[in-house]
């Protein structure tokens, strides 16, 4: 049984249904937290005939919890306007929180992004172009412009022309490119969004800090632990920490133990470039893309697909201390005659753990164990409902990782899941 506070993380390259399962653990939630990472993180909901597709707002909004966005998250002004509309359009009133000490998304961000990625050729990290990168490297080299400064118009303008001026140079000088912005056109149109969203201001740090003993809280990640900025495949990651010890100095909160859930995809999946052991060129890949809808939520990019990876996802225990294993997309391995999964990497005959860089990374050789193929029906209650050979996958899961499973998802919907 799973025990709040909880913390939602992504064990593998993201994108493996972190908002189905905070969803579901959102229902009984007095307050759901996302803590990092920004829109360029999407999360499809599936409740009936609807389908929610976020990309900032947590996923607490759909059920109505209260939604916190904490300091960790760089926030584009523009996508919180847009995604709040549109729940208001499908009937939902949002309630959300924003810190105020959230690093605001701006457009010389996205403009920098798809410039530096272009400049890397043939060596481009794969980013959504959505300006997250040159957000945290503003946050972390100090000039960065926080959601509290928006609403400080001449603070705001003081920062906007320094940062302005700068990312111009930069784009111009460095680049040889055309920047594009009219710094007079950002001030209008960025004041006026923090008009729109200021009554959505909020200490975060301290509503949590104030409930973490009394309230049910559910802590949201984006991406996923093979995308960190330190711990991933660098530079092939995001420009955030994912990870579950993130979310203590993210959010603003005294270290504490909290249930870990591993939201594990039942096969892997990677959106953009960098090293992908398990990866698949064949038909049992293309099934993956196509039965499992493997697009992107944010860019609609098709996803790499491969087999489940064992020995990243001791690697992904190990960092994040997993206290239960949420599986998800078993269904997609429906019709498969035989699935494998990584259980060892090789360097020249030896055994090793899950390398540091992707330099030894790309030198390892994977050994499988084999399973023969299962279909899943998707109106199973329990796991004893399921094919033997679907409970002997999972088992085996739960047996090499030595963390137990909470949760099946076999199907897109919320009444399409196992509770443990």
């Amino acid at each position: 049984m799973i025990k709040y506070p909880v913390v939602v993380v992504g064990s593998q390259y993201g994108d493996e249904g972190k908002g189905k399962v905070t969803d579901i653990l959102a229902k009984d939630a007095d307050y759901v937290v996302r803590y990092q990472g920004g829109n360029n993180a999407g999360h499809t909901v599936v409740v009936g005939t609807e389908v929610f597709k976020l990309h900032l707002l947590p996923s607490g909004v759909i059920y109505g919890k209260p939604s916190l966005i904490a300091s960790g998250v760089v926030l584009d002004p523009r996508v919180v306007v847009q995604e709040v509309a549109k729940m208001k359009a499908m009937g939902k009133e949002v309630d959300i929180m924003i810190d105020p000490l959230t690093s605001i998304i701006m457009p010389y961000h996205n403009v920098m992004d798809g410039i530096s990625e272009t400049a890397l050729k043939d060596n481009m990290i794969g980013t959504t172009k959505r300006g997250i990168g040159p957000a945290y490297a503003d946050k972390y080299s100090r000039k960065g412009i926080r959601f509290v400064d928006l609403l400080d118009k001449d603070i705001f303008k003081k920062k906007l022309h320094e940062n302005f001026i700068l990312n111009k140079k930069i784009a111009e000088k460095v680049y040889g490119t055309d920047f594009g912005l009219d710094e007079d056109e950002i001030y209008k149109e960025y004041t006026n969004l923090a008009q729109q969203i200021k009554k959505y201001l909020g200490d975060v740090s301290k509503v949590v800090h104030d409930n973490i003993d009394s309230k049910k809280i559910v802590f949201e990640s984006a991406q996923g632990t093979f995308l960190d900025i330190t711990f991933g495949t660098y530079p092939y990651v995001t420009s955030s920490h994912p990870i579950s010890g993130a979310v203590f100095t993210d959010v603003g909160f005294a270290p504490r133990r909290l249930d870990c859930v591993a939201i594990v995809k039942a096969y892997t999946t990677r959106v953009g470039s960098g090293p992908f052991l398990t990866e698949l060129f064949d038909e049992d890949g293309k099934h993956m893309l196509d039965i499992g809808h493997e697009y992107g939520t944010t860019t609609g990019r098709p996803r790499r697909c491969g087999w489940l990876d064992l020995v990243m996802l001791k690697y992904s225990t190990r960092l994040n201390g997993f206290t239960s294993l949420a599986i998800t997309k078993l269904d997609v391995l429906s019709g498969l005659k035989k699935v494998r999964v990584a259980v060892r990497y090789m360097i020249e005959g030896r055994e090793v753990e899950f390398p540091l860089t992707i330099d030894q990374l790309e030198k390892c050789t994977v050994e499988y164990r084999e399973f023969d193929g299962f279909t899943i029906d998707t109106n199973a209650k329990t796991l004893e409902e399921l094919e033997p050979n679907a409970r002997q996958y999972l088992r085996f899961m739960e047996d090499f990782l030595g963390v137990q499973i909470s949760i099946v998802s076999i199907g897109p919907k919320r009444d399409e899941t196992i509770i443990v």
